[in-house]
């Protein structure tokens, strides 16, 4: 393999993908695990902290036996591919417990990888990674602060090609301290067929047992051989580990490894958790200060030496804790703006001497203090306003916020937060600092131990400077939104920024801010127009998140309100209800709950018609009425009647050519909505050229309009494609039905590495249409590839939301049975037929007049299968159930279901002869299916003329030979 440096990095893997921001910078980094290496014990005992670090894995690993056993047995389970979020907060040892479980793995023939978000912070190591799998167990992929991901970073990670080995048993552990961004990293990880799961590290037992007393033992026996005590078994826990502090695993770690230093010191131990934070942070002070009073102290004898002094240092300590590792150039620029009194390079240099990079092949700077939650109580005791006995700095809160509001030199590296397509900000507006995602969080979480960090520092900070909120991402939104104690005012400055519509990265974290937000402004108003705005806000943003249930309560409750206004004050109030009422629609529909959204759409239509006929009519109200009837228009047509539904969009589009006629300026987009809606309800009446043309403006429209934002508009363009594909194929335009459906499939792909909760949908609809394309070009083997896609991404979607999902969930699975059946692949076949005809079971249950056909149908295509594979029993028992359906609704409707009705009973009768039954009745039934056919070949002879003799000469056939007298 060669690696060849491009733009100055050089990284490369065997058996895996890269993934690269435009610049060429990956994403992130995949590094074999590797054993842990343990410094040499002078280094360690230089800065005690350094044997908390959970990298050295100075402390034996005990405690945690039984969360260790989960975790093996969960590698062991069945499924082939699995991910776990174990969870708990910073201290509880996610990180340590990890390394034993990877180490463990490692020692048991799995090939253990890492994997470390890149952008903005991180360099690729020289060189390459050789992660072939060879004769490997299994892969075990792990994730450490994977709550700080964006969700389109985690999104590629999930898709590299090292998770998706043929029968390659893959698991996928990711750390983090809360459960907040769960849901929507699991819903990406649905789309790779993972089976999902979490585990919260609980904290240690405190009722009596003895895993507390067996931690600090552990921990105390490994620290005290650094120091040479022998025999430490007389060193006795500083403070009563009984006490609420020590249920985390640092805590305890903490406690023995201070009990040991005094010893070694001749000091006293203090007595409470925060006399131990301080005691190890005077530690290292005493660090700075013996390494800059040593004059002979040196990296390297022939160059340099140590310069920096023990002020200056604690300022970079401080300020690293912020920002965590970055590229050298940032820590360069930020120093600079610090204004220390030496020159950056030879402060970071000094600084890397105490606290060198986790990975040395990596070139970072200002590597932070670790635990992380010791480095969150350096940050909070260094800020002025605690109680407790250590000095705080004059200086730290004007570093805080130099080093939060910063304009980073580099935009190559800034550029990165902003997308793994390499688009730099817009021009004129100001890049974040890269390591926004780490630093607010990190503020966060001391807050919540130490008030006054965020009621004199952090809040004031993001009342001031809201966009830092946002710009650090959705596990800093949520982090603010869950603590009890956020600043009300800051939270409402952070809300009015968050970006409108869909959001793939940050879409939970905004609808959290928002959730509380908008809980507080409801409560705080007795304005119940107010009420009613701010529930339909947050309504958007929860069904934006994927939370449709919460959206669809909180609209309903919105509409409710605008009910009683709109009877008081009709004039001011009835345009809001009916604004209300078409997105009420909307939420319901994406429940699935179609008859109910479709009767919501029409009091939405009726309302505005009534304010049309008023006598203050304006455009506004014309427009208003015209985006009403093209959501009933959809509603319609998702209940089958087409023909109102047709009439409902041409009105929409009337409107909306009158307007435009008399100078009502509207966006491109608008109008390709309407073309597109249009489109759809004239190819549901078959009329396919007229459908053809509209639904072609609506491409050309989202195209021009996607140059311009195509955030807010590749949906559209992959919806309107996808229509465009369909129809070409139906006027024989095969080349051009092809071209359409597969770029529809690429668009599709995109937006669901951004938010599979929202787009999920439009990817599984567009590989079905694929697939049909495909079928109509001779090749089977792709149309069969997009169809099982379609039906894994249905059967996901039809588990999460059955109502929504089901009808389609049957419709590709009997799709994927004729492709089958087509290649004689019946024992493959069988599964899914049994599956659809499961699946046509609920849809009956819900709506029988519906479904019911749909049900004889599958039965109909499993009794089919069910023969060929020999078991004809249970063929016949489903074709029976097939003809009494078949015959029940022909009684109703012939000429709708007579041609069904004959299929089944030629089937039925095939069978009964099979099994040898009596002939009289296979010959009453097949030539019952003769007479249907031969009533169907006389109306319509191209058809069933066939179909019509083939019956007429099988019952000739087993007719008996007349007997002679």
């Amino acid at each position: 393999m060669i690696v060849r440096a491009e733009g100055g990095f050089a990284y490369g893997v065997i058996g895996a993908d890269i993934h690269v921001f435009g610049d060429g910078t990956p994403l992130y980094l995949l590094e074999l695990w590797r054993v842990p290496r343990t410094p040499e014990p002078d280094w360690l005992l230089e800065s005690p902290s350094r044997m908390l670090n959970a990298r050295y894995e100075v402390a034996d690993f005990t405690g945690r036996e039984e969360d260790l056993a989960e975790l093996h047995q969960w590698r062991d389970s069945r499924p082939r591919r699995a991910a776990r979020w174990l969870y708990g907060p910073g201290g509880q040892g996610k990180t340590r417990l990890a390394a034993e479980f990877a180490s463990r793995s490692a020692d048991q023939g799995w090939t253990v990888v890492t994997a470390a978000h890149g952008p903005g912070t991180v360099h690729p190591p020289p060189g390459s990674q050789d992660l072939r799998l060879r004769h490997a167990r299994g892969v075990l992929l792990i994730v450490d602060y994977a709550d700080r991901w964006p969700l389109t970073h985690l999104s590629w990670l999930f898709s590299n090609a090292l998770l998706h080995k043929p029968d390659m048993p893959t698991r996928i552990l990711l750390l983090a301290r809360t459960g907040d961004s769960w849901p929507g990293v699991r819903a990406t990880l649905a789309n790779h067929e993972a089976s999902t799961s979490t585990h919260e590290l609980a904290p240690l037992s405190s009722d009596g047992s003895a895993q507390r007393a067996e931690m600090y033992d552990a921990a105390r026996s490994s620290f005290a051989a650094f120091y040479g005590i022998a025999d430490p078994s007389d060193i006795p826990p500083p403070a009563s580990l009984d006490h609420e502090d020590f249920g985390l695993t640092l805590a305890v770690h903490m406690a023995a490894l201070v009990a040991v230093d005094a010893r070694a010191t001749g000091s006293r131990p203090p007595s409470d958790m925060a006399g131990l934070t301080v005691y190890l942070l005077d530690r290292e002070h005493l660090h700075w200060a013996r390494l800059h009073g040593d004059g002979t102290h040196e990296l390297n004898p022939a160059e340099r030496t140590y310069r920096t002094s023990p002020q200056v240092m604690n300022q970079v300590v401080f300020a690293a804790a912020l920002t965590g590792a970055v590229p050298a150039p940032t820590g360069v620029a930020m120093l600079r703006d610090l204004g220390l009194e030496l020159d950056a390079p030879q402060i970071l240099t000094d600084h890397g001497v105490c606290y060198p990079p986790a990975n040395p092949t990596i070139p970072t700077v200002l590597e932070p203090l670790y635990p992380d939650r010791l480095a969150e109580d350096f940050l909070a005791l260094t800020l002025p306003g605690h109680t407790a006995d250590y000095p705080a700095a004059p200086w730290a809160p004007a570093t805080a916020k130099t080093v939060l509001t910063a304009e980073t030199a580099e935009t190559a590296h800034t550029a990165r937060t902003w997308g793994p397509t390499g688009n730099a900000p817009t021009v004129g507006e100001a890049a974040p600092p890269p390591y926004l995602s780490r630093a607010i969080p990190t503020l966060t979480a001391a807050a919540e131990r130490w008030p006054h960090v965020g009621s004199d520092y952090l809040y004031p900070l993001l009342k001031q400077h809201p966009q830092l909120a946002v710009q650090a991402g959705n596990a800093a939104l949520f982090a603010l939104a869950m603590q009890e104690s956020a600043d009300t005012d800051a939270l409402e400055a952070i809300e009015r920024l968050l970006p409108h519509g869909p959001h793939a990265d940050l879409a939970q974290g905004i609808a959290a801010i928002t959730y509380r937000v908008i809980y507080q402004r409801i409560e705080r108003t007795d304005d119940l127009r107010l009420n009613a705005m701010y529930r339909t806000q947050l309504a958007e943003r929860l069904h934006y998140a994927g939370f449709h249930e919460l959206a669809a309560d909180m609209a309903h409750a919105s509409v409710e309100i605008w009910r009683r206004l709109a009877d008081d004050e009709p004039f001011i109030n009835a345009s809001l209800l009916a604004s209300s009422l078409n997105w009420y629609s909307t939420y319901l529909a994406k429940l699935g709950q179609r008859e109910e959204a479709l009767q919501t759409a029409e009091e939405a239509v009726a309302l505005n018609r009534r304010l049309i006929d008023g006598d203050h009519t304006t455009s506004h109200d014309e427009q208003t009425l015209g985006d009403a009837l093209g959501n009933l228009a959809t509603r319609l047509s998702e209940v089958g009647r087409g023909a109102e539904a047709l009439a409902a969009a041409e009105e929409a589009a009337a409107i909306r050519d009158r307007l435009g006629a008399a100078g009502v300026h509207f966006y491109v987009s608008e109008n390709a909505r309407d073309q597109l809606n249009l489109g759809a309800r004239l190819a549901d009446q078959g009329r396919t050229e007229e459908a053809l043309a509209a639904i072609e403006k609506a491409v050309i429209g989202f195209r021009k309009v996607v140059e311009v934002n195509p955030a807010a508009h590749t949906f559209e363009l992959a919806t309107a494609l996808n229509n465009y594909g369909s129809h070409l194929l139906e006027v024989d335009r095969l080349a051009d039905a092809l071209a359409a459906a597969e770029e529809s499939v690429t668009l599709w792909r995109q937006l669901v590495l951004k938010s599979s909760l929202a787009h999920d949908q439009g990817l599984a609809m567009a590989l079905f249409n694929l697939g049909t394309c495909k079928v109509a070009a001779g090749h089977q083997a792709e149309a069969y590839a997009a169809t099982d896609e379609s039906a894994k991404l249905y059967r996901k979607l039809a588990a999460r939301n059955p109502a929504a999902n089901d009808e389609s969930l049957a419709t590709v699975l009997g799709r994927l049975t004729t492709l089958l059946q087509s290649e004689e692949r019946y024992a493959e076949a069988l599964p899914i037929t049994t599956d659809r005809v499961a699946v046509c079971r609920r849809l009956v249950a819900a709506d029988p007049a519906a479904y019911e056909a749909g049900l004889a149908h599958a039965l109909f295509e499993q009794s089919m299968m069910l023969s060929e594979c020999n078991r004809e029993l249970q063929a016949r028992f489903a074709v029976e159930e097939a003809v009494d359906i078949h015959r029940r609704l022909a009684g109703a409707d012939p000429a709708a279901h007579l041609p069904r009705l004959a299929q089944a009973l030629y089937a039925l009768s095939a069978s009964k002869y099979d099994m040898h039954d009596d002939m009289s009745e296979v010959l009453n039934i097949l030539s019952e299916s003769m007479v249907i056919y031969q009533h169907l070949a006389t109306a319509d002879p191209e058809t069933f003329a066939d179909t019509a003799r083939e019956v007429r000469a099988t019952f000739a056939e087993l007719l008996p030979e007349p007997q002679g007298l």
